[in-house]
């Protein structure tokens, strides 16, 4: 069993603590506003496949991107004008969209075609993507097909597992966010999140 690292978002540093051992390619486990998440550099293949070999994931589900802001988004994926104004109008908050990957985002995602993007409205989590400096891959904190993590203590039993992990309390919604797929008109609605629908639909 390794020895993970426990952290407050409280602690003034935590960002940096945090943004140091992703890059080293370690796996933290961060508070977002939805459910807590794994993350790990989005160009470290291996740091991705330590992800899904925590939790048991397929590896023909895919994680998602997030970044600090829309300009970093766009350079892992190509935004229909349609969908810019969406984007622009609920990021950052609880809503992740896909979108066809550029060759950049292909590169970063093993290949594929499409990838979902999300910038979270979360102090801690927009601190360390500005840290990092590069966008990182993320999915919820579970083992596959469990409830999603809400609280710090539904983490802990990848204490021992995880690199670093950051307590940020109770998530303020703790629901996962809605996905939307935006690869082609018309959108679909992958996920029913916390972000409700009727209100996005407004604006397609």
């Amino acid at each position: 069993m390794n020895k993970t690292i426990k952290i407050s978002h409280k602690d003034k540093n935590s960002h940096k603590k945090a943004a140091e051992i992703i890059k080293k390619g370690g796996v933290a486990v961060v508070p977002t506003e939805t459910v807590y998440g794994f993350a790990a550099d989005a160009f470290n293949i291996e740091a991705q496949r330590k992800i899904y070999k925590i939790k048991g994931r397929n590896f023909k589900k895919p994680l998602i991107a997030m970044t600090p802001d829309i300009e970093a988004v766009r350079m892992l994926v190509n935004i229909p004008e349609k969908a810019l104004k969406i984007a622009k109008i609920f990021w950052p908050g609880q809503l992740t969209l896909i979108f066809p990957t550029t060759a950049l985002g292909k590169m970063m995602s093993g290949g594929r075609d499409n990838l979902g993007v999300r910038i979270p409205n979360n102090e801690f989590m927009l601190k360390l993507l500005k840290e990092i400096g590069k966008p990182v891959m993320t999915t919820s904190v579970n083992a596959s097909n469990k409830k999603s993590a809400k609280t710090f203590e539904e983490t802990l039993e990848f204490d021992g597992i995880a690199d670093i992990m950051v307590d940020g309390g109770k998530c303020e919604f703790s629901f996962e966010s809605t996905v939307i797929d935006m690869v082609k008109f018309p959108y679909v609605i992958i996920r029913k999140g916390c972000l409700d629908t009727n209100e996005i639909l407004k604006y397609i």
